[in-house]
């Protein structure tokens, strides 16, 4: 019996070759899409899930208010692990690490290959880092290879930089900043790229004096941190909270010498309005659910909005996929009504006749879903490029996607097969014989209108949703920063001279043709802040003012103003004719939050650093160092002489003319090399550093791009099952009209004009879905567009337009054929 439906089925799909093309282009289609965003929300929810640990692991994070300034921060300070140890039973060992940031990593003296490489990817960790992460071990002992103070451990990638395909296990690598060289102790397989923390080299914190240095610290927020509970602990949603309700007790009694040693008891700290607040993040959650949390750590992070987005736009497509498959259905009703008639007078039953639609659909979806795995592996290379991921054809048929496809292959054709398998098969045979049913089912113009304003009402909320998208995005390129980005050429690791060549090497880079400036700072816009509390003075001020407030602040020269052509409001900037180690200047929105009306000659405290004492100079205007979607920060700019703190960075800003660029390059290096020949030369431009800060959301907005463009490809074949559907209703009215003498714009006209009517029905429920929508998605962002009416009119005429171009084809058909032929039978 099977076999007679397959073999009727079969037939069918070549008497109907048109059709059975459209039907199978629109489910490959929506399969494909299907397929291709499992795999992306398969890769985004599979993070950290490697480690044997990952659901006992979570991560500090701390909720902090510190003079005005605050939020949800990643970064936690090196006392808080072992506190939470020693006080909560139920934490089994802590582990932490300290990124190390640019250092120049080489070979030792005794090497057969002399290698120079920056690395940026270096962690201080502690010596049970590899045994809470267990990750894959090619060489030496998890449990031991960190705990001789001068280990280092390197990933196999690593390891075959510096040593080709010879042993590594037991040779030394020497760091610019240590005297004693390294010895490798293991070598571990390449993370995964579905870890969250990515690295090629570590080395113990017992190395690490920054680390060392401020282990007593509560405030020194510069490790990140990670608990592992034991494994008859109770890690769910209440217990964990009931556990963070603990947390303020156990810093009252830990964190208190630390805050007195800083001077401000950690009670007065509290009752200044100030928090400092640990909470537990659950570790499979740090990928995903991190939006909202601010982060130092170069983290490639996602965000669980995208996952619902894209699932979203995939269940849709699939279902305009279907949509279609009934349209077409429709169309071809009068024929297949006629069939059944036959059928059930030659002795049929119903359920055969279902059987025979459901089996003849399900063919269709599995023959679309071997084009569609056909369309993933030619258009996953395309995907990857476009959304930065490494997905791989072959997961689908190693993981659950592949049971995912055979069930969706089943569920569509059953979707699809419904409408004619329990709608036509339930008329009586006399009346279908008699052509009495066939007006009865193309007057069901509410099912048929319905179907129309769904795909309508998904295309222009897509297509407004893109729009939207994409103007935030330029809009975040194109914002007035308080600062030029343009031609501003960023050479790292400075700190590597002393502070002689650097200014040596500056005045060299300053005299050189095209250079319109040269600055030395200890950080530069998008890049790393250094951050800290202030206590403004109040001498002579009436009103009320802030009694301390957390600053970010570069150390600059005079030459980093007018190299980013910052604009000076009041005062003056740094200048070589002043002694301005004890200088400051401030932006608009530290002066406002202080509350200086007059900032000029003013005074505040840094108590981080033995009660140093600036005096404002100058105020800037506000310019961005981080991404539009945090508000403006209190910034300053103090300048070198004044080695107020250490960052441990040092970078070269050169202004440049653009068409010197490609010259000065060489010349850069050249001078470079003569400093520093140990230091491999490096650089970076400005803009192209703003412009990372929105590489994800690029990426989203293409990926975003790509699948709206394909629902609307779906959605254009079901405008053409439809157009076939209205010019077969009308074939014998079109007749008359044009025995009558009506002209073909007229015919065009009259059946193009009732989608304009759909359309407009559906932007109207398309708007309020739409705007809703990219409001969620707007919250990210301080700075963002207002959305205009005009966008959510544009997606209607695009619709529009699309359906108009789509119709036209089956309406001039319709409007220039032979109203003899459709009429001859009357």
């Amino acid at each position: 019996m099977i076999r007679n439906y397959l073999k009727t089925a079969w037939r069918n799909m070549f008497r109907n070759k048109t059709n059975s093309v459209i039907n199978i282009a629109g489910l490959a289609i929506g399969l494909a899409c299907v397929i291709m965003i499992a795999l992306y929300v398969q890769d985004e929810r599979q993070f950290d899930r490697s480690f044997k640990n990952a659901g006992r692991i979570f991560q500090v994070d701390l909720d902090a208010m510190m003079g005005g300034q605050g939020g949800l921060l990643t970064n936690s300070p090196p006392a808080v692990g072992p506190a939470l140890q020693k006080t909560f039973p139920e934490i089994e060992a802590f582990t932490r690490f300290y990124v190390m940031g640019s250092e120049i990593v080489s070979n030792d003296e005794n090497s057969k290959v002399q290698n120079h490489f920056s690395e940026k990817k270096l962690l201080a960790v502690d010596s049970n880092f590899l045994q809470v992460f267990d990750y894959a071990m090619k060489e030496g002992d998890a449990k031991t290879c960190l705990q001789p103070a001068h280990a280092i451990v390197l990933t196999e990638t690593t390891a075959r930089k510096y040593f080709g395909n010879d042993k590594a296990i037991g040779k030394n690598l020497v760091l610019d900043e240590y005297k004693q060289p390294f010895t490798i102790t293991a070598v571990l397989k390449d993370p995964p790229s579905q870890a969250t923390i990515q690295f090629d080299m570590l080395i113990p914190t017992a190395a690490c004096p920054p680390v060392q240095r401020f282990s007593w610290s509560w405030i020194w927020l510069q490790m990140q941190t990670y608990v592992l509970f034991s494994k008859n602990a109770a890690t769910d949603k209440e217990s964990i909270k009931r556990l963070e309700a603990k947390f303020p007790a156990m810093m009252q009694v830990q964190a208190a010498s630390a805050f007195r040693r800083i001077g401000q008891p950690y009670d007065e700290f509290i009752r200044k309005g100030n928090k400092w607040n640990f909470f537990l993040q659950p570790l499979l959650d740090v990928h995903l659910y991190s939006a909202n949390l601010n982060s130092q750590f170069l983290y490639t992070l996602g965000d669980i909005k995208n996952v619902y987005i894209f699932s979203a736009i995939a269940f849709f497509i699939i279902i305009l996929a279907c949509v279609n498959f009934m349209n077409l259905s429709t169309a071809q009703s009068a024929t297949r009504a006629k069939e059944i008639g036959v059928r059930k007078v030659l002795g049929s039953e119903r359920r055969q006749l279902i059987r025979q639609f459901l089996i003849e659909a399900i063919l269709y979806s599995a023959i679309a879903t071997v084009v569609a795995l056909a369309l993933v592996a030619m258009l996953l290379p395309l995907f990857n490029s476009l959304s930065g991921k490494a997905l791989d054809f072959n997961r689908i048929f190693h993981s659950g996607i592949c049971w995912m496809v055979l069930l969706l292959t089943m569920l569509t054709g059953l979707l699809a097969g419904s409408y004619p398998a329990f709608y036509l098969t339930s008329f009586n045979p006399v009346s279908v014989l008699k052509g009495g049913v066939f007006s009865k089912i193309l007057s069901n113009t509410l099912v048929r209108n319905g179907l129309v304003v769904f795909q309508f009402t998904v295309s222009i909320a897509l297509i407004s949703c893109t729009i939207i998208l994409f103007q935030q995005l330029r809009f975040s390129q194109n914002k007035e920063l308080g600062l030029r980005k343009d031609n501003v050429i960023i050479v790292p690791n400075a700190e590597k001279m002393n502070a002689g060549a650097e200014e040596t090497l500056r005045q060299q880079i300053a005299a050189l043709p095209g250079v319109e400036h040269a600055s030395m700072a200890s950080g530069l816009p998008t890049l790393k802040t250094f951050a800290d509390n202030y206590v403004p003075e109040a001498a002579g001020m009436q009103g009320a003012l802030a009694k301390d407030i957390m600053i970010n602040s570069f150390m600059v020269d005079e030459e980093f103003v007018p190299a980013l052509k910052i604009q000076l409001l009041q005062g003056r900037n740094f200048s070589k004719d002043y002694s301005d180690s004890a200088s400051v200047i401030l932006n608009e929105t530290a002066v406002q939050q202080i509350g200086w009306t007059d900032p000029i000659g003013k005074y505040m405290t840094y108590t981080g650093h033995n009660n140093q004492r600036f005096r404002v100079i100058g105020v800037v205007k506000d310019f961005d160092v981080v991404s539009i979607r945090n508000a403006m920060m209190p910034f300053a700019l103090f300048h070198y002489s004044s080695k107020t703190y250490s960052t441990g960075r040092s970078y070269l800003a050169v202004k440049a003319a653009p068409e010197r660029i490609a010259g000065l390059l060489s010349d850069i290096e050249s001078r470079w090399k003569k400093t520093v020949p140990s230091v491999p030369f490096e650089y970076s431009f400005l803009d192209a550093s703003f412009s990372a800060l929105y590489a994800d959301d690029q990426r989203t907005g293409n990926v975003f791009g790509v699948f709206t463009a394909l629902s609307i490809a779906v959605a254009c074949l079901g405008l053409f099952a439809l157009s076939v559907y209205t010019a077969e209703r009308r074939k014998k009215e079109i007749g008359v009209r044009k025995v009558l003498g009506a002209s073909v714009g007229s015919v065009v006209q009259l059946l193009t004009k009732e989608f304009v009517k759909l359309v407009l029905v559906a932007a109207v429920i398309a708007y309020p879905i739409a705007r809703w929508a990219m409001g969620k998605w707007l919250q990210d962002f301080v700075y963002r567009v207002e959305m205009q009416w005009w966008v959510f009119v544009l997606a209607a005429l695009v619709a529009l337009l699309i359906a108009v171009c789509t119709i036209s084809f089956q309406a001039i058909e319709a409007a220039v054929a032979n109203p003899v032929k459709s009429l001859r039978t009357e």
